[in-house]
């Protein structure tokens, strides 16, 4: 215990001087190179807007086409050039926003975004740090992943068009440069970037469980770190296991594309022509990415259901329910994520008893997160809610959780999965149990931290707006796709209208693309009212919500450092919201217990 004082009274004294440092900063060094945690959260967070933008652009392009397939939109033509001729959506451009949407969403938006938005600004402020374990490795960790968001941006615009394999880039298409227009220049670009990408997520995964582990004030035991940490340290050590699997998936495909290997690659004729390529398997790139893309899923699942955590306790103020369930239920989560890779994989031909056990696996994972969806319940029931749109968000969450981990449970058996693969009832479950839990956990997380961030508050009134809209629309998109799945529609189909059984179902595919252009303007709103807010919001208080945490102990004005003097002491954990007896619905982390409490906790020992 000496030691651990000691090392924070060294990281304390170290931090006075650096924080003198930084009083005499350029504009250059304040918010461009930033080293300050809570400025990179915020160059996480613009970007990943700009991206996610991006990315709805281009599903609004693609959703004109499967709404309406034989129509001609002439605007698209002055957009997309060539890509679009005489208002009609090219196949192939087509398969390249499919391709780049899923990339940017999953990876630059709730990766990225989420983690390095959140990580950033709350586990200092949460665990009484003065910043980063390392301010450089974390200044690098966003350059890089900024740098990997302008060489993905860049592939859109390549003559050949950009990567068109689908998001997850099985080989051969994505092996073979002349297999079509995208694997060319186009998928070399989405190579690089996601080397880049990796690189940023391991800097910033490291730098995330030092931190958590080093540099927690004097108090914070683990057992008094708020959820949101705990969930922030479990993603990162999920990424720092499962990324560098990608990275080793990619550099074999980077191979096989440009130095002649065969690691995926065998018997392949095209046109007619055989090539030079004997005894690879392209299934083998389906366990090394799945590897990954299994665990990424909680990756980009776990920050928001922390998020939510917090939100929810806040505003119902309540204790969260079952405080160390929901740690136990993350952290088996987390260990289960790395064992299920192979329901990915059930229509590859692999043994069925194998299969069997991946079925199994995966069903187990419905434990651990039925445990979350009825702490989360437990917490709202009868609870004091402030209805403020962050909750309304974390239980927007709650809801697609349940709904899309229902449908989890159905794909999840792969008697069942084998008939739906590849359908649009795929897609409709993980939009919904991953994309759109995501969105909402970093909308609940933007609305509730906001103030916290920029000394503002965002408009309320817009902001309940911006939710009504975006729920209906998800359910309105997503949850018809589940009959076009069920009715054997397959997804990434230029136009589904080539089949005559399908014509019937063309009216649904309008009606999604109808919510899908109604959920853009709602997202239109939400963009208006952040960045107005920045700069003309209403000002906020020091603690606008009355929680515990450490963050709302920190002034307003940013100062590198996060506290003037002595970092504030830890004497409870992060929930004692309505505590009968006491004087306020909330007490603060850094409160000591009074006589009462104390004398009340050794009559119950």
């Amino acid at each position: 215990m000496e030691n651990h004082e000691h090392a924070i009274t060294g990281h304390d004294a170290h931090d006075h001087g650096h924080h003198d440092e930084h009083h005499k900063q350029t504009f250059w060094t304040k918010y461009v190179f930033s080293q300050d945690h809570k400025m990179i959260s915020k160059q996480f967070l613009v970007t990943a807007i700009v991206m996610a933008l991006v990315a709805m652009s281009m599903s609004l392009i693609f959703r004109l086409q499967l709404g309406w397939p034989d129509h001609k939109f002439p605007f698209l033509e002055k957009i997309l050039g060539h890509w679009a001729k005489g208002g009609k959506l090219d196949p192939t451009f087509y398969l390249s926003l499919v391709t780049i949407h899923g990339t940017i969403l999953v990876f630059f938006v709730l990766t990225g975004g989420l983690s390095g938005t959140f990580a950033n600004l709350l586990i200092p402020l949460q665990v009484g740090a003065r910043d980063m374990a390392s301010g450089f490795l974390n200044m690098l960790s966003y350059w890089f992943f900024f740098a990997s968001c302008v060489v993905m941006s860049i592939s859109i615009f390549m003559p050949e068009g950009a990567a068109s394999g689908g998001w997850t880039i099985y080989p051969p298409l994505s092996a073979l440069p002349q297999a079509i227009g995208g694997s060319g220049i186009g998928m070399t670009l989405w190579l690089v970037s996601m080397v880049l990408f990796i690189g940023s997520a391991l800097l910033g995964g490291i730098n995330y469980v030092v931190t958590v582990i080093n540099l927690r004030t004097k108090g914070m035991s683990m057992a008094r770190l708020p959820l949101t940490v705990w969930a922030f340290m479990i993603t990162a050590i999920l990424g720092i296991l499962s990324f560098p699997v990608l990275f080793g998936a990619a550099l074999l495909l980077v191979f096989d594309r440009s130095f002649g290997t065969s690691f995926y690659l065998s018997d392949i004729f095209i046109n007619g022509v055989p090539l030079d390529h004997h005894g690879g398997s392209p299934i083998l790139f389906q366990h090394l990415f799945w590897f990954l893309g299994h665990p990424e899923v909680y990756i980009v699942l776990l920050p928001a259901l922390g998020i939510t955590s917090e939100v929810i306790a806040t505003q119902s103020r309540k204790p969260i329910f079952g405080y160390k369930a929901m740690i136990g239920s993350m952290l088996v989560i987390a260990f289960l994520s790395f064992i299920v890779w192979g329901h990915h994989m059930f229509i590859t031909g692999m043994n069925p008893f194998l299969g069997s056990v991946f079925v199994f696996t995966t069903l187990l994972v419905a434990i651990p997160s039925a445990v979350k969806v009825f702490n989360y319940i437990a917490t709202l029931f009868k609870g004091n809610i402030v209805y403020s749109p962050a909750v309304l968000f974390a239980i927007g969450l709650v809801s697609f959780f349940i709904s899309g981990g229902i449908t989890g449970i159905i794909l999840g058996d792969s008697a069942l999965d084998i008939p739906l693969h590849d359908t649009y009832f795929v897609v409709a479950h993980f939009h919904i149990v991953m994309g759109s839990s995501a969105i909402f956990g970093m909308f609940a997380g933007i609305y509730h931290w906001f103030p916290r961030m920029y000394g503002r508050t965002m408009n309320k009134t817009l902001g309940y707006i911006h939710f009504w809209i975006t729920i209906i629309c998800v359910y309105g998109v997503f949850f018809p796709m589940h009959f076009l799945g069920l009715a054997g529609v397959p997804r990434r189909y230029y136009a589904n209208t080539a089949y005559d059984q399908f014509d019937k179902l063309v009216n649904i595919n309008s009606m999604i693309s109808m919510f899908a252009i109604l959920a853009a303007v709602a997202q239109c709103i939400f963009v208006i009212n952040f960045f107005y807010s920045i700069y003309r919001g209403k000002k906020t208080v020091q603690n606008p919500w009355n929680s515990n945490t450490l963050e709302w102990t920190a002034p307003i004005e940013h100062l590198h450092g996060n506290w003037p003097g002595e970092i504030p002491e830890v004497h409870r954990w992060a929930y004692d919201y309505s505590k009968p007896g006491a004087e306020h619905d909330f007490i603060p982390q850094t409160v000591p217990f009074s006589e009462t409490e104390s004398s009340n906790a050794a009559g119950m020992h």
